[in-house]
């Protein structure tokens, strides 16, 4: 993985919780199923959670009900979900925009941000060759894309890891994040698989 070396800030001695953040196309959910079946932890994805408890596609909600009515319910399933010890969180790309998710994330000493990054192009291209890329039309808007980009990435960058994924695999990248901070996460049985999950393949949002 040469030339892609994480940039580190202060990490926590102990790590109770991974939460994963990025853009779309960034492997946050790949990644972090990688690194909670490694750690023996639960893996959530706040995306597939919502939807679980909606009963409806993330595509339908904000078709239905707008982006606000969205990022309520979104920010609400994290602030649900967040504490659980021995646990890694997917979050969705956009969830770090609402001021009192980024708050509450910021208010649990043992827990540590991860933000997997890597160029727009590359993102763009990742997606785009996934299965439900027709039913993403926001894919084709490349100056909403970037300009999404562009206001969350200052978000983002507050994480306390950011890995560069460009040129890796999933696989690479979770190897080099445990290898980072295994020593700080506790143990915990295997995955209760207590989170409903939908199987993805690839990198996905």
């Amino acid at each position: 993985m040469s030339g892609h070396t994480p940039e580190l800030s202060p990490l926590p001695a102990s790590i109770a919780r991974v939460l994963v953040t990025g853009f779309m196309g960034a492997g946050k959910t790949t990644v972090g199923r990688m690194l909670a079946e490694r750690l023996g932890w639960d893996f959530a994805d706040s995306d597939h959670l919502l939807e679980a408890r909606t009963g409806g596609s993330i595509a339908a909600i904000f078709e239905t009900h707008g982006e606000p009515a969205f990022r309520d319910l979104e920010a609400a399933t994290i602030r649900a979900t967040v504490a659980r010890d021995h646990l890694v969180l997917a979050l969705g790309g956009g969830a770090l925009e609402r001021p009192e998710t980024r708050s509450l994330l910021a208010s649990l000493p043992d827990s540590l941000l991860i933000f997997l990054d890597a160029p727009l192009d590359v993102l763009v291209s990742r997606c785009s060759v996934q299965p439900d890329a027709p039913v993403r039309p926001v894919l084709s808007d490349r100056a909403r894309l970037q300009e999404r980009w562009t206001t969350r990435l200052p978000w983002y960058r507050q994480a306390r890891l950011t890995v560069n994924t460009e040129g890796c695999t999933p696989d690479q990248v979770a190897q080099r994040i445990l290898a980072l901070i295994g020593d700080r996460c506790g143990s915990a049985a295997q995955g209760s698989a207590s989170f409903p999950a939908r199987p993805r393949t690839g990198v996905h949002v």
